[in-house]
């Protein structure tokens, strides 16, 4: 179903309010964070300079140096400019919110952080919007007006069919993504088969999972009998949360999925962090660029 102009002027607003709030976040806090966390695609030839003891032969360039009759060599500088790629689940799941953001807004939120971040580092911003398939991909590209339509489609859409798909999501980057790129994964990972999807698109891109839950999600409240309706399938079931044993039990199930998705990540070489809709995001992503800086300087 397409959103009504009123939808529409509502996102545009929601939009609006992110962009100023990321704006200020990454001015204030985060922009070092960023760029600590991320090298660039390789080296690009920059200068030559005559050969110094301890420098590597290997970069002796041979006809400068029968030019000049002694020995140059090539000067290289990291080559900065990244293409990142924000890919954000947006399946029926994604609109629970207990508190005072969906899940959903909550990944438009870190999207627009991350996207802000990338484009004051010269960095290209695109974007996949996924539920049960690829729905929405722009390619990377930079210009704020470039990153506010981005996150609009985040908001914005409304899939067919609600279930979600990561493995749909990866096998379409891994196809359309030429170039090596650093790809963000938010979803809340409540999807079958992820290990060999994530094992193929982190062999090929450098990839962060964010997982977006919401707390009522982690843990049942005590609210006597209420009906649980799974939005990407209709199922319902009445349940009793006053029952001690099916709240424990409920508690239980729910760790395992999460440490399932940080084993799988471990196990990847993907960096992993929980986002949550009742917590403060940038201090989240904070820890998770921190963490990936530091593992450059070893």
């Amino acid at each position: 179903m397409n959103p009504t102009e009123k939808e529409i002027e509502e996102v545009l607003e929601r939009v609006r309010k992110l962009e100023l709030k990321a704006k200020r976040l990454v001015r204030e806090s985060f922009a070092g964070e960023y760029q600590s966390s991320f090298r660039g695609q390789g080296l690009d030839f920059d200068d030559f300079r005559e050969y110094q003891h301890g420098d590597e032969i290997r970069f002796i360039d041979w006809n400068v140096t029968a030019r000049m009759n002694q020995p140059f060599i090539r000067k290289f500088r990291e080559e900065r400019e990244l293409s990142v790629i924000l890919a954000v689940d947006v399946s029926g799941s994604s609109d629970y919110g207990s508190v005072h953001f969906s899940k959903r807004e909550a990944a438009a939120e870190a999207a627009a952080i991350l996207g802000f971040s990338a484009l004051g580092n010269g960095d290209k911003v695109g974007c996949l919007v996924f539920a049960d398939k690829p729905l929405v991909f722009v390619p990377p590209a930079k210009g704020n007006r470039h990153l506010l339509r981005m996150v609009r489609e985040i908001l914005v859409a409304r899939p067919e069919n609600p279930g979600t798909s990561v493995t749909a999501a990866c096998d379409f980057l891994i196809r359309t993504l030429r170039r090596r790129a650093v790809v963000f994964l938010m979803s809340d990972f409540f999807s079958d088969g992820l290990d060999k999807p994530l094992g193929k698109l982190a062999r090929k891109h450098e990839t962060l999972a964010l997982q977006i839950l919401d707390p009522l999600e982690e843990k049942l409240p005590r609210a006597g009998k209420v009906v649980l309706i799974d939005p990407e399938t209709g199922g319902e079931v009445r349940v009793n949360t006053n029952n001690a044993n099916l709240r424990m039990g409920y508690e239980k199930l729910m760790r395992r999925h999460r440490e399932g998705i940080a084993r799988l990540c471990r196990k990847h070489g993907i960096d992993q962090a929980v986002l949550t809709t009742d917590r403060d995001r940038l201090r989240d992503l904070h820890h998770l660029l921190k963490k990936r800086a530091r593992k450059r300087t070893r």
